[in-house]
């Protein structure tokens, strides 16, 4: 899987291997990365958002799950969780330990990132490393931020002996809302052969030519057969 490939929940699970039914999921299975669901839509449920032009994440820790409230309040209005009721950390305490150990001098934690772009429709976001947390006031309560910095595909799938050229185009994320632009501009399809399957976002003008990740214009849907074809010719 590459950076920028648009997918499906269901590709996603069986991409990771598991069903994927929260944001946050550290360490599953024993990998040696985590991963989180995000997304920066409107109305989206918590206040994720991209900064550095797309090399850096700031993403809101998750709410307190609803079957731990006994008095009926809404999540939205009490603290986000460090702990459980039974005093085990919740993904909220593991991705804020993780982070404060990286900032502490330990190796940084790899976390994949899936953004929701639309009902049924993910960005592949790529692998990112885990920098800080902190705990931070929203209206009336507190909420956990997490910063994520973008780390180098060639480096992150060096072990799946999956890395192409096709890399170096992609090292900046294209914005949420270019991408939504641009689905809906190519109708979901690819602009060469019309494919509804393997889709990717595609830079026109390479990034690595000087080509814009920020303008829908130079973004179009490619199939992988026909972003392959392509590769990093200028057309």
């Amino acid at each position: 899987m590459k950076r920028g490939d648009v997918i499906r929940y269901v590709d996603m699970t069986i991409s990771e291997g598991f069903s994927i039914q929260r944001g946050m999921n550290s360490n599953i299975n024993g990998r040696d990365y985590s991963i989180i669901l995000m997304s920066v839509r409107r109305n989206a449920p918590y206040a994720d958002r991209f900064e550095e032009n797309g090399t850096t994440i700031i993403y809101e820790g998750h709410d307190v799950q609803s079957n731990y409230i006994v008095d009926g309040r809404n999540p939205k209005d009490i603290d986000q969780p460090m702990t459980t009721p039974s005093g085990g950390l919740t993904e909220n305490g593991r991705f804020y330990q993780m982070a404060k150990q990286y900032v502490q001098g330990l190796p940084a934690k790899i976390v994949k990132v899936y953004e929701k772009i639309k009902a049924g429709i993910w960005v592949y976001n790529g692998y990112f490393i885990l920098t800080n947390a902190w705990i931070e006031q929203s209206g009336d309560r507190n909420v956990f931020k997490f910063k994520l910095e973008m780390l180098d595909e060639e480096i992150a799938t060096k072990e799946e002996n999956d890395t192409t050229n096709l890399e170096l185009e992609h090292n900046r994320l294209i914005p949420t809302g270019v991408k939504v632009e641009v689905w809906r501009r190519d109708k979901g399809k690819c602009v060469k052969c019309g494919s509804t399957i393997n889709l990717h976002y595609d830079h026109i003008i390479p990034f690595s030519k000087g080509g814009s990740s920020t303008t829908a214009a130079n973004i179009q849907l490619l199939c992988a057969r026909c972003n392959l074809k392509k590769h990093d010719k200028i057309e």
